[in-house]
């Protein structure tokens, strides 16, 4: 089935062809169809989507004029809800239900939009596949027998299979935009502190950022102007205006006089079928009045070694609130209190988890703080720095999202080989910027992304640049085949 996007959503039903009950029932059948193929959903929302529905008809009926209002949409399960488990996908929260919405979902929920349910991701957004889980590996709608992409695979395949126009993701370091380019659809990631992350169970809390998917550029910026804005809860939430990105998507001459720069860093290690395609994505840009500049940023060899550090020091410390005692699991027949935090955060946390809080706990201890997490802080200012010079010439940096396109589950069991699937994406967060992948072709019969780095608070030039693209291309209306 084909996504309409959000304009035609909006029209069917403010012109009463079909009512948000009915796309709300529509798309939770169709979830449950999809379900067995892709494992893409933890928990649906059947009540509460039927309920939000009712409360949009209403407001449709009185008038109400915001383009959310009444269209379906589905959540990374990291994102707490009133009323519906958050779980991480990990067993740690199988059972936690929050008292209150996050910001994101909240902003949403004001805008009409209907909630239908909560996606499945690595566990903890600890991975680069949706493979670690405690409910299984999500599946890549194009090839099943392939990952989704992580962690926030489900969201991807959602928007990918037409299920919704759009989705919730969060991005550490490359959370959406990876997934994104494995199912062939747009994910952006705004500039840190762009949206609230009140809500948001951290993983690293100075990387962690709520992001989009969606198939188009005119609707990822729908969706942003909802979610932007400062949150007195959140107090690395930017007081910044949000924009009007959608009135400032431009027309044919949205890329004149704008300067890419061809991050030659990023292109040393691609092989020939991902440089070919990313090549006539870029010469398309240029068709649109671009011009390309060669940039380096000398600092991005060390950018893996430097975000690892960071982010599982981060997690180490966020993860230790999961102890068995307030909330989470727990075992029953633990014989003192020792025995239980030992017990219950062995068996509630899956391997990956497990890993990452053993070494970011060695990276904060005495004898190893300067010599890894405070080296990784200073290296983390020079790569920002690598950036600001890099946007002092240009105004979009421009290059690949992946290695390589989607692979097959289970064939990098190799923890370092997992972690360099995040080799182009991670920059961004280290540096706080904002980034989008957009769907530029196909190489093995998988779909691939184009990269888009911006300056701090610049997502209008990464959607002006995306639009402009898909003027020109029809690869971001591809369906998978399941699909047709």
């Amino acid at each position: 089935m084909s996504d309409p996007g959000l304009d035609a959503y909006a029209a069917q039903l403010r012109n009463g062809e079909i009512s948000a009950v009915q796309l709300a029932q529509d798309s939770l059948t169709r979830a449950r169809q999809q379900q067995d193929a892709y494992n893409l959903f933890v928990n649906l929302a059947d009540e509460q989507a039927v309920q939000q529905a009712q409360v949009a008809d209403a407001a449709i009926q009185q008038g109400d004029t915001s383009i959310l209002a009444g269209i379906p949409y589905v959540a990374k399960d990291i994102f707490c809800s009133k009323d519906l488990a958050t779980t991480c996908a990990s067993k740690m929260l199988a059972n936690f239900v929050a008292p209150y919405d996050a910001t994101a979902l909240a902003r949403i929920k004001e805008k009409g939009g209907v909630l239908i349910g909560k996606t499945n991701m690595d566990e903890f957004a600890m991975g680069s596949s949706s493979e670690q889980s405690h409910y299984g590996a999500v599946a890549n709608p194009w090839q099943l027998d392939h990952v989704a992409g992580g962690s926030s695979g489900g969201s991807a395949v959602a928007v990918a299979t037409g299920l919704v126009p759009y989705a919730l993701g969060t991005d550490t370091g490359g959370s959406v935009r990876q997934p994104a380019a494995f199912c062939g659809v747009c994910g952006l990631k705004p500039t840190y502190g762009r949206i609230s992350r009140y809500g948001m169970v951290a993983y690293a809390s100075s990387l962690d950022q709520a992001g989009v998917f969606a198939r188009r550029a005119t609707d990822l910026a729908v969706v942003l102007e909802a979610l932007c804005g400062i949150d007195a809860r959140d107090s690395t939430s930017a007081d910044r205006p949000v924009p009007n990105w959608s009135a400032q998507l431009g027309g044919d001459d949205g890329l004149k006089a704008m300067a890419l720069g061809l991050v030659v860093e990023f292109m040393e290690q691609l092989d020939d079928d991902m440089r070919a395609v990313l090549q006539q994505a870029i010469d398309v840009l240029v068709q649109r009045g671009a011009r390309i500049v060669e940039v380096q940023l000398p600092q991005l060899r060390h950018a893996i070694a430097c975000y690892y550090t960071l982010a599982l020091a981060e997690a180490s410390s966020n993860l230790a609130r999961y102890d068995g005692v307030c909330y989470g699991y727990r075992v029953e027949d633990a014989t003192d209190l020792q025995d239980m935090y030992v017990r219950s955060r062995s068996e509630g946390f899956g391997d990956e988890v497990k890993r990452r809080i053993l070494l970011g706990t060695y990276v904060l201890t005495a004898g190893y703080y300067d010599a890894y997490y405070r080296r990784a802080q200073q290296v983390r200012r020079l790569i920002r720095d690598d950036f600001m010079r890099a946007f002092s010439q240009v105004d979009l940096l421009v290059g690949p999202v992946t290695p390589r396109p989607a692979f097959v589950k289970q064939e990098k069991p190799d923890v370092i080989e997992m972690y360099k699937q995040d080799i182009y994406t991670v920059p961004a967060n280290l540096a706080g910027l904002p980034a989008m992948s957009v769907p530029i072709g196909f190489v093995d019969d998988l779909p691939v992304g184009m990269q888009l780095l911006a300056n701090h608070f610049d997502e209008a030039h990464l959607l002006r640049a995306a639009h402009a693209y898909q003027q020109m291309t029809d690869w971001h209306t591809k369906m998978p085949p399941t699909q047709h």
